[in-house]
């Protein structure tokens, strides 16, 4: 099994082409930015920089929503491949190819993120319409649900 699930941020844009032919389809190729859950000592890379390409619809997706700094969250497949460059070397490849990928954060707090410095975040007791009902200490009684 080929499964691959990554959350990170968009290092930069995504750069958009698309194919040759009559029905042109989609290629986006962007890199995220994946944090590390342990840090080695002497190691000062906390994060995995990850290229992936979406095809397609998950490519125009891209085009039209994916900025740098925004995070999200995507499903794929690990691809190899190999080319031969200019100068006559083999380069080797490894990318993600999407399959799916959605927002992992929402548009505020995206905007607040996007040079990567963490926000100032209001603590929860703080949060304001969140869309529950403050309750009194107290009520000994069953609540109303209508």
């Amino acid at each position: 099994m080929n499964k691959v699930i990554l959350m990170g941020r968009l290092t930069r844009d995504p750069e958009i082409r698309y194919s040759q032919g009559e029905q042109a389809t989609a290629v986006a190729r962007y890199t995220i930015a994946v944090d590390r859950r342990f840090r080695r000592d002497n190691d000062t890379q906390t994060a995995d920089f990850i290229g992936c390409v979406a095809f397609g619809r998950q490519g125009e997706f891209a085009e039209k929503y994916l900025r740098k700094g925004i995070k999200i969250a995507l499903t794929g497949r690990i691809q190899t491949g190999s080319y031969t460059n200019r100068d006559g070397q083999k380069v080797y490849t490894t990318d993600v190819v999407v399959e799916e990928q959605e927002f992992a954060e929402s548009k505020s707090a995206s905007e607040q993120n996007a040079g990567f410095a963490p926000a100032d975040r209001p603590a929860p007791s703080a949060a304001v319409g969140d869309g529950f009902m403050n309750i009194p200490d107290g009520i000994d009684e069953e609540l109303p649900f209508n």
